[in-house]
C-alpha cells in the first residue's frame, strides 16, 4: 500500500470563520478537503448579499495520511483536529458519502442541526440485540453511552454510533 492509498479522512477543527480559507489553501497544497456550505442571504443596513455559509461552523474534512498530519497543523487557521478515545477521528468514505449527499438533497442545508448527544435525551437503538428499542440517556463517558431501557426494565452501555437521537 502506497502513502497515496493509505490516506483517511480526518477531521480538523478551525478558528470560527476560517472554514474557507483554510479549505482554499490547504487545497492549493495538493490535499483533498471537503468543507459542507450553502448560501445564505445576509442583511446590512444598506444592502443584502448572498454569502457561502459553512453547514458546520468551523470544521472542514481532510484527506490524508499519518505523515502529513503534522504539515497540515502548521496553517495558522487550523487549532487541532478533532479527537475520538484519544485519536484522531477517522471517517469512513462510505459515511462522509452518505453526509455528501444528505447536503447536497436537502432544500435547505442551514435547518440541518448538529448537536452533541446529552444526559436526557431520548434515543433508539440501532443494535441488533435492542434494535428500535427507545431508551433515555442516563450518562456519557468516553464515548460509551449508559442507557435506560425502561420498557424492558434494563440499563445497558453502548457505542454512540449505535443510537440515533429522537
Amino acid at each position: 500500500m502506497t502513502i497515496k492509498e493509505s490516506r483517511q479522512w480526518l477531521v480538523v477543527y478551525t478558528k470560527p470563520k476560517s472554514e474557507k480559507k483554510v479549505t482554499e489553501r490547504l487545497n492549493r497544497k495538493g490535499f483533498s478537503t471537503y468543507c459542507p456550505t450553502y448560501t445564505s442571504i445576509k442583511q446590512w443596513r444598506d444592502r443584502k448579499k448572498k454569502v457561502s455559509v459553512p453547514v458546520i461552523p468551523s470544521y472542514i474534512f481532510i484527506q490524508l495520511n499519518e505523515f502529513e498530519r503534522w504539515e497540515v497543523l502548521t496553517d495558522p487557521g487550523i487549532v487541532n483536529f478533532i479527537y475520538w478515545q484519544g485519536k484522531p477521528a477517522v471517517i469512513q468514505e462510505s459515511q462522509l458519502n452518505a453526509f455528501k449527499d444528505l447536503i447536497n438533497n436537502t432544500h435547505d442545508p442551514s435547518l440541518i442541526k448538529i448537536e452533541n448527544l446529552n444526559e436526557g435525551d431520548r434515543v433508539i437503538l440501532k443494535d441488533h440485540r435492542f434494535d428500535k428499542q427507545c431508551g433515555t440517556i442516563q450518562s456519557i463517558h468516553k464515548g460509551n453511552i449508559k442507557i435506560i431501557l425502561a420498557e424492558l426494565n434494563l440499563k445497558i452501555i453502548c457505542n454512540q454510533s449505535k443510537v440515533l437521537v429522537l
